[in-house]
């Protein structure tokens, strides 16, 4: 079929965990990665640092989050594999045509991400009116920056 976007590559991984401090320990203390920034938002129920690895259009970000209530939804710390994230050329052209080709989308719709990029997510679980979802694995679509559509595209 033909679609009107390109999925382009990885754009984020994303791993919660009740305590940030012990996934820091592993992924920036003992890998190296470099912490670039903080989010924090009541609404998504998380405490999140946005950390990276690689550089440019190829750089990965590892997205190391809790809960700030771990008993409240979204709980962001189970699965431990929160999300992936993927880069896409034309975030609303994707939407529309995954809608209409059948895939379920979360709550929430378009909206800016923890990064500042418009994102997406993918249900994990198909429905019946939306028969296609992650099977089990949330996915997040990134609408891509032009630089990284010239490099990556």
């Amino acid at each position: 079929m033909d679609k009107p976007f390109r999925i382009l590559g990885i754009q984020q991984i994303a791993i919660g965990g009740p305590d940030k401090q012990r996934l820091k320990a592993l992924w920036v203390d003992m890998l190296g990665l470099t912490v670039k920034s903080t989010f924090v938002s009541e609404r998504e129920n998380v405490d999140e640092d946005i950390c990276s690895i690689g550089v440019g259009a190829h750089a990965v970000e590892v997205d190391l989050m809790q809960p700030l209530d771990p008993d409240k939804k979204p709980a962001v710390h189970t699965p431990p594999l929160n999300h992936v994230g993927l880069w896409v050329d034309d975030l609303r052209g994707a939407v529309q045509w995954m809608a209409e080709h059948g895939v379920r989308f979360a709550p929430g719709g378009i909206r800016k991400g923890a990064a500042g990029h418009d994102i997406c997510f993918i249900h994990p679980k198909g429905n019946e009116q939306f028969p296609l979802g992650g099977e089990g694995v949330l996915i997040e679509l990134v609408q891509a920056p032009p630089e990284v559509i010239a490099a990556l595209g």
